[in-house]
């Protein structure tokens, strides 16, 4: 069952699970590959819905979104994924297969080539409209010594398809 939503009714619990135990969010290039972000949001630019999803550029899913430019998110409810986000917050996608590890099944997507995770119930899907690597000199002393050794690229991904799978 797949109904759709607008993009902006459950922001509140996607910025609850961003801030508790983060999102998956999924790439596509040579393989599938899915990584955990806990930094990120949903707004509006340019007159349309955005995702934005910061990836540092050493991430096997940097060189993913590359390549396809684009990218899906797919949110965790409740507990049951805790351990998937453990390993697929502390594990690179070029050394394991995160899908077949914890037993996560990927879906196609219904705009984007990239899968959701059929595990959770609220998926977006998007293409990049804008990116934008972090320029350090630009970044706030106190922030650049705290949480960087290396930096982000600031994917904005239009949300091209919102949806449920299942119970929020």
């Amino acid at each position: 069952m797949i109904k759709e939503v607008p993009y902006n009714q459950y922001i509140a619990e996607v910025n609850k699970q961003l801030t508790s135990g983060g999102l998956f969010l999924t790439s596509k290039g040579d393989k599938v590959n899915t990584m955990v972000i806990g930094w990120g949001g949903i707004t509006f630019f340019w007159g349309k819905p955005i995702f934005i999803v910061p990836v540092r550029l050493s991430r096997y899913t940097h060189q993913q979104i590359e390549k396809s430019n684009e990218f899906t998110v797919s949110v965790p409810m409740g507990d049951s994924l805790k351990e998937a986000l453990r390993f697929c917050g502390s594990r690179s996608g070029r050394d394991y297969d995160k899908f077949k590890e914890c037993n996560l099944t990927a879906l196609p997507g219904q705009k984007v080539s990239t899968p959701i995770i059929k595990e959770c119930s609220l998926h977006y899907e998007c293409k990049v409209v804008y990116k934008q690597d972090m320029i350090p000199e630009n970044l706030a002393t106190e922030l650049n010594q705290k949480w960087y050794p290396d930096y982000h690229t600031m994917y904005f991904g239009e949300i091209v398809a919102c949806y449920l799978t299942g119970e929020i």
